[in-house]
């Protein structure tokens, strides 16, 4: 058995989306390969995909596919603070799992110290359990504005003393600066405590690379531990940002309208990779082409998305589509969009009131105080196959009205979600509803496409985290050599 030298390690990236959540789930398979009890840790995480624990707790998604990669039950410790943002300025803030309260920016900012506490009981937690923890820190160390009461980055590393691997993608560019740049920001202990560098999605001849590899050495005095190759067609959670659509052109098309805020795109996942699935998101300005379904996505601001969609005239657009045959599919806030009114009494995800709904499904929406969180599973009622289906619900309101008289799903005996009696529009609180091969088959089959073609995401999934362990065993290799720190 082969472990690294420290029970913790904390991989931090020059930016967002440099491949930090990768390099973790990477590391966490390599060690449950070697038999090590290895669990991940991401302090604070600002994500609008989530995931609902074992505990019934909601964390950020990459954390639940990182849990994954290392055979483990996903927790709430293991991403004790989870940022959700419901505006440009303000977020629903989540602690070991639970909602705690809706702050914006400059309050959260003095509500780290509190926040910094719960960070440390759950590290503690994890330590106590698990031979090896692999962190992932938030965005960039390097900034500099909100270093006081940092909880995310270095002021973490340097709180539970550990070592941190620096990862910077080359695919954008710039890969040299932003490291020498990450430095150049940082205090004198937490550049020490930097144990080496990662040079992520390279792809090209290595050897026109080595000179500048050499250069950042000699510069800075630090290894850069491995370069990792550039690796098209994983099929891998997104923690936040929607990833871009695979060069598909399937004969069925889907089209998503991108909501400013919207939540567990990830939902959609399958149907990126369906080789019959032409799937669009249609962003803000852009007109919605004729389609054979329209899916209106999850939303952490329901009412606010609803007047964003209205605002483009989509609900015109949507209406058109109904009115020559397409279908129509509403997931968790897109449900409730569906109903005749959307109601916030309480402020729950931004100004008190209500908005009227589209209006194709009777029933209306109360947003309540407490967060709804569950895994799940099911069968397909919409169409009378008693396919399975699974997944998991997070959401703040409520639905109640006579469309829900004739259901989408049953979950442990109840109706969920709710058909219009033409059969053309759906809605549902359930996420992830198309992972199960047999009800993402008759779905689709219910929106007019009648295939045999089947997709096993678990398996796409597990055989992608396989292919970035490979691909990072020289870093796993070369980590297991260095000195403790």
């Amino acid at each position: 058995m082969r472990r690294l030298p420290y029970q913790t390690l904390m991989v931090q990236g020059t930016t967002s989306d440099a491949g930090k959540s990768t390099v973790v789930a990477a590391l966490c398979r390599l060690l449950k390969r070697e038999g090590v009890r290895v669990a991940p840790f991401k302090p604070q995480n600002m994500a609008l995909n989530s995931a609902v624990t074992k505990d019934g707790g909601e964390i950020g998604r990459a954390q639940a596919l990182q849990a994954l990669a290392a055979g483990i039950d996903a927790h709430t410790d293991m991403n004790p603070v989870l940022l959700k943002p419901s505006s440009d300025t303000g977020a629903q803030v989540i602690v070991h799992g639970r909602v705690r309260s809706e702050m914006n920016a400059r309050d959260y900012h003095q509500y780290k110290t509190v926040a910094m506490a719960a960070v440390l009981e759950s590290h503690a937690r994890l330590s106590a359990q698990y031979e090896a923890i692999v962190v992932e820190g938030a965005g960039s160390p390097a900034e500099i504005n909100l270093r006081d009461r940092d909880i995310a980055n270095m002021g973490f590393a340097e709180a539970v003393d550990c070592p941190v691997i620096l990862v910077a993608d080359i695919d954008r560019g710039g890969v040299f600066a932003h490291i020498v740049g990450t430095l150049a920001c940082l205090s004198r202990s937490e550049r020490n405590r930097i144990a080496g560098f990662v040079i992520n999605r390279f792809r090209g001849d290595i050897t026109l690379l080595e000179p500048g590899l050499e250069w950042l050495e000699r510069e800075t005095g630090k290894p850069v531990l491995a370069v990792l190759p550039y690796l098209h067609g994983l099929y891998l959670d997104a923690e936040d940002a929607v990833q871009p659509m695979q060069s598909r052109r399937g004969r069925f098309r889907i089209v998503v309208p991108s909501l400013p805020r919207m939540s567990n795109h990830t939902d959609l996942d399958a149907l990126r990779v369906h080789p019959e699935v032409d799937l669009r998101f249609v962003r803000e300005g852009e007109a919605i082409p004729a389609a054979d379904l329209v899916i209106l996505p999850g939303s952490k601001n329901t009412r606010a998305d609803l007047a964003w969609l209205r605002a483009q005239g989509w609900d015109t657009a949507l209406a058109r589509h109904l009115r020559y045959g397409g279908k129509l599919l509403g997931v968790c806030g897109g449900f409730q969009m569906l109903g005749r009114m959307v109601s916030d009494p309480h402020g729950v995800e931004g100004s008190a009131g209500d908005s009227e709904g589209l209006g194709w499904l009777d029933m209306v929406t109360t947003m309540g105080q407490e967060k709804q969180l569950r895994g799940v599973e099911g069968v397909c009622a919409f169409d009378g196959s008693g396919a399975k289906v699974a997944g998991y619900e997070i959401h703040m309101g409520a639905s109640s009205g006579e469309a829900l008289a004739l259901p989408a799903f049953r979950i442990d005996g109840r109706g969920e979600g709710a058909c219009s009696a033409e059969g053309q529009v759906m809605g549902t609180y359930l996420h992830g509803l198309f992972d199960h091969p047999d009800a993402c088959a008759a779905l689709l089959r219910w929106a007019g496409l009648h295939t045999e073609e089947r997709i096993d995401t678990a398996a796409l999934r597990e055989a992608s985290l396989d292919r970035i362990a490979d691909a990072a065993q020289p870093l796993f290799d070369r980590l297991a050599t260095l000195d403790n720190q």
